[in-house]
């Protein structure tokens, strides 16, 4: 039985399969290495039955992830699951192979991801070319749900949201200036309280103000990460993934090509669906 995991800082999604065929699949919450300590992510772990159950029985494990960067990172994740997965031979890697993984398989091209956080690379269709881009949501993360939730926060508190979006925005969530400061800068995870207003920013998506917000996400990303690496790799191919990209595709198409004359390819929402079917393939 094999494994197949994708996760970012919001969610991570699970895949078993044994014979070559996928017997359970499943979300759990997400598992980053930046946010979390061996001990928590344990905990995490022995909460779902469904890798209880199975946990003697995987053999090889293949986990991607937001923040599974550094060897350091990647050592961590890989301690937990091998402590908690016996038999399992455990690769560990970043979420940009795996987003290139699954919509790419084995070419070359540049990935882009637009989700709870945001990142882009060259793939050479076997690894990623390193580059010093996926800041995280401090330094970085132009586009993704983190910085569409600090930029409508931001126009919250300086007094520029449309007051229709503002009553609406206190009406859903009960905040206030200072509550906002404090879950920001005070709480252990401010990325789970940015991420909470993922929701919202979709459901407005139609609202002038919030479609130019979106786009100035996308815009700032292609502009500070795509741009450059297709000035490097030029004629390559450029794929997406992540909830951002997939959901306002239509937005980032017309961004893309309006604004950098670049022909997007094959946007995918959730990579762990190639990625299974892949590793199902090399199994």
């Amino acid at each position: 039985m094999i494994a197949v995991v994708y996760s970012g800082s919001r969610f991570s999604d699970w895949r078993l399969a044994d014979k070559g065929r996928i017997t359970t699949g499943f979300r759990m919450n997400g598992i980053n290495p930046y946010l979390q300590d061996e001990r928590s992510i344990l905990q995490h772990l022995h909460k779902n039955t469904n890798l209880i159950n199975n946990a003697e029985k995987i053999r090889r494990i293949y986990f991607f992830g937001a923040g599974s960067s550094s060897k350091e990172r990647k050592d961590k994740i890989k301690n937990v699951l091998e402590r908690f997965f016996v038999n399992a031979r455990v690769r560990v890697d970043h979420d940009v192979i795996a987003s290139a993984i699954s919509t790419f398989g084995d070419e070359r091209g540049i990935i882009g991801i637009i989700g709870s956080g945001s990142n882009a690379a060259f793939y050479t269709g076997k690894k990623i070319i390193d580059n010093n881009y996926g800041l995280g949501y401090i330094l970085a993360d132009e586009g993704a749900t983190n910085w569409n939730s600090q930029q409508l926060l931001k126009h919250y508190m300086t007094d520029t949201l449309p007051v229709d979006l503002r009553d609406k925005l206190e009406r859903e969530f009960n905040i206030d200036k200072k509550t906002i400061l404090e879950r920001v800068y005070i709480s252990p995870q401010p990325t789970n309280f940015l991420n909470s207003f993922t929701d919202f920013v979709l459901e407005n998506k139609d609202h002038l103000f919030m479609s130019q917000l979106v786009k100035n996400g996308l815009r700032t990303f292609i502009k500070t990460y795509i741009k450059p690496l297709m000035k490097e790799y030029p004629d390559s191919d450029v794929n997406f993934t992540g909830s951002v990209a997939f959901n306002y595709e239509h937005l980032l198409r017309e961004v893309a090509t309006d604004e950098f004359n670049i022909s997007i390819g094959t946007v995918v929402k959730e990579p762990i669906h190639n990625l299974i079917k892949y590793y199902i393939n090399k199994n």
